[in-house]
């Protein structure tokens, strides 16, 4: 029987591979980012790829440009291009659940300053992150960094910790101040991820979604719902890519399931004024004296 340090130690390993992984595959994929190349020819590049290497991806490839903050990812048959945009790579990648999470944006559009200030503010947050910090120091340090380059950061996002086939749970790391945070401590696996601006400093959900994710187990009458159903399975609670599934009544089948309350949708987020917005992220492991990056 293991025991529980033991235990501990092979999930801390599973978090480093996931990581080494998803740091393969970003940056294989970020050169394959340019004008003129497909969208969903670089989800899918990531998706495989990640697959390839021992890992499995932990939501669709995101890929947010210009206005978009995060959640687009391309349709099946999609066959939009790159042009001049401010493109976000939001990657995920996990070993048996266990998740690394990192994101980098390519500047097509020629605005280099958008892009360092969410760089240079996800460097200054890790450079205070301890066991013991709280995390308004945090947002405290990621909006300075922001707001010194004349930009504002999107301050409704926030980073998150990272659980076993859970993307998003507590703690909230704020891209701003705050009056009031929460204690980090040793061993929590969360993830930084600044949002810079030239906008208002907001985003909003947008119109669209092609991603989902499952809540909830309940009873559906429709075959194709319950076929659907089916093939969600193997992403448990993990978000996945309406282009994964297949079905002659798609559309219909995942109306239902989100009436039912048994998915639901993540819109894609925009800015609200229209605002360009750089995105920078790393997943880290909190340390008593720092933290240890698994995305590097």
């Amino acid at each position: 029987m293991k025991d529980k340090l033991q235990e501990i130690e092979e999930i801390i390993g599973k978090y480093v591979t996931a990581g080494k992984i998803l740091s393969q595959v970003r940056d294989e994929a970020k050169d394959k980012i340019k004008i003129g190349a497909r969208l969903l020819d670089v989800a899918e590049f990531v998706e495989q790829r990640s697959i390839e290497l021992g890992g499995q991806p932990a939501f669709p490839c995101n890929i947010s440009r210009n206005d978009e903050a995060a959640h687009a990812t391309p349709s099946a048959g999609d066959e939009t291009v790159f042009g001049k945009d401010m493109v976000k790579l939001d990657i995920g990648v996990h070993i048996d659940g266990y998740i690394a999470d990192a994101a980098l944006t390519i500047d097509l559009s020629g605005n280099p300053d958008l892009v360092k200030a969410s760089e240079d503010a996800l460097y200054a947050a890790i450079d205070v992150i301890k066991s013991g910090v709280d995390t308004k120091e945090i947002g405290a340090v990621i909006e300075d960094t922001i707001t010194g380059y004349g930009l504002k950061p999107v301050s409704n996002l926030t980073g998150h910790g990272l659980a076993q086939y859970f993307t998003h749970t507590p703690p909230g790391i704020p891209n701003k101040h705050i009056e009031h945070g929460v204690i980090l401590n040793k061993g929590d696996i969360i993830a930084i991820e600044p949002f810079a601006t030239d906008g208002f400093g907001k985003i909003a959900d947008g119109s669209w979604a092609e991603i989902y994710h499952t809540v909830a187990r309940k009873p559906v009458r429709l075959p194709a719902a319950r076929k659907l159903m089916k093939q969600m399975e193997q992403y448990k609670t993990l978000p996945f890519a309406k282009r994964w599934l297949e079905s002659d009544k798609l559309d219909f089948a995942l109306i239902q399931l989100e009436r039912a309350g048994v998915i639901m949708s993540y819109p894609v987020l925009k800015e609200v004024e229209g605002g360009l917005i750089s995105q920078a992220e790393h997943t880290v492991i909190v340390t008593d004296d720092g933290c240890d990056i698994t995305t590097k």
